[in-house]
C-alpha cells in the first residue's frame, strides 16, 4: 500500500472510531435521560431523619407524576400507603446546602439551614406502583413544548421570556416546573415576540396557529398558552391554560395559587395530555 492510498484508509478509520464514540455517547445520553425521570429533589430543613423521611414522601409523589406524566396523581389519596414507606423505594440520596459558604445561624449548626435533597428511586419499584395505580411509565419521546405565558397584575401586563429582566423570577419558576415534570420547554425571546406583534394583551386572543412560527424557530413540537391574572381577593393567581394536541383543544383553569404552583399545574397538565394518561 502506498502512502497516498493509506491516507484515505486512515481517515475512514478515524471516521469509524468517531461514529462509534458518538453511538456510545448517544446510548449513554438516552440512558441518562431515562434515569433522570426517576430522580427528583425537594427543599428540606437540616439533614435530620424526620425531615428526610418527609422529603422522601414528597419526592415519591413527584417522581410518580414525572415518570408517568399523570398530573392527576397530585394529592391522590391512593398514594398515602406508598408515601408512608417511601424510603423503601429509594436507591440513593444526597444533600446540597443552599447556604453553602454562609455562616451557620443556630446553635446546632444545621437545624435551620435549607438543603436540596436529591433522591433517586428504583425504577422497577416505581413502575410497579404505577401499574397498581392503573398507569404506565411514559418512556417514549416527550415533545418539546413552547410555552407562552402572559402575566397580568394591575397595570403590569407582560409575557415571560427567556431574555427579559422583567420576568426573570417567572422564567426560573417555569424552568423548575418543567424539570420537576420531566418536560423540555422553550420560552420565546423578546425580539421574536416583537417581530410577530405578540404581547401580553394580544396573547389571549391569538389562535395557537399564530404562535406556530415562533415555536417552530425553537424546534418546538407543541404549544402551551397560559394566562395568569392576579386576584386580590384570593391573594393568588387565576390561571387559564390551553394546548392543542392530536386534533383536540384542551383547556383548564387553576385559581388562587402561587405562580410556581400555577406553572407546575400548567406544564403538568400539558404532560398528562401529551402522554395520553
Amino acid at each position: 500500500m502506498t502512502e497516498e492510498n493509506s491516507i484515505p484508509e486512515r481517515n475512514r478509520a478515524i471516521v469509524r472510531t468517531f461514529l462509534a464514540a458518538v453511538l456510545i455517547w448517544c446510548a449513554g445520553g438516552m440512558a441518562a435521560a431515562g434515569a433522570e425521570l426517576y430522580r427528583t429533589k425537594v427543599t428540606v430543613t437540616g439533614q435530620g431523619e424526620a425531615n428526610r423521611i418527609a422529603g422522601f414522601a414528597t419526592c415519591l409523589e413527584d417522581v410518580l407524576i414525572k415518570v408517568s406524566g399523570a398530573q392527576k396523581l397530585a394529592g391522590d389519596r391512593r398514594l398515602a400507603p406508598y408515601k408512608s414507606k417511601a424510603k423503601d423505594f429509594v436507591t440513593t440520596f444526597s444533600y446540597r446546602d443552599q447556604f453553602l459558604g454562609k455562616p451557620i445561624r443556630d446553635e446546632q449548626g444545621t437545624r435551620d439551614r435549607p438543603y436540596d435533597l436529591t433522591v433517586d428511586f428504583e425504577e422497577s419499584k416505581i413502575d410497579e406502583i404505577l401499574k397498581k395505580l392503573g398507569l404506565k411509565p411514559w418512556l417514549s419521546h416527550r415533545p418539546v413544548l413552547a410555552v407562552f405565558v402572559a402575566m397580568e397584575q394591575g397595570p403590569r401586563n407582560y409575557i415571560v421570556t427567556i431574555d427579559g429582566a422583567l420576568s426573570d423570577l417567572q422564567r426560573d419558576a417555569l424552568l423548575a416546573a418543567a424539570d420537576k415534570r420531566g418536560m423540555l420547554i422553550v420560552l420565546p425571546g423578546g425580539a421574536a415576540l416583537a417581530k410577530s406583534n405578540i404581547n401580553g394583551e394580544t396573547l389571549g386572543t391569538m389562535p395557537l396557529s399564530a404562535l406556530a412560527p415562533v415555536a417552530a424557530e425553537q424546534d418546538a413540537e407543541a404549544v402551551l398558552i397560559g394566562r395568569l391574572v392576579w386576584d386580590d381577593r384570593q391573594l393568588g393567581w387565576t390561571t387559564q391554560w390551553q394546548i392543542d394536541w392530536a386534533g383536540q383543544t384542551h383547556r383548564w383553569q387553576v385559581r388562587g395559587v402561587t405562580f410556581d404552583e400555577a406553572f407546575r399545574r400548567g406544564i403538568g397538565g400539558a404532560a398528562q395530555i401529551l402522554s395520553g394518561q
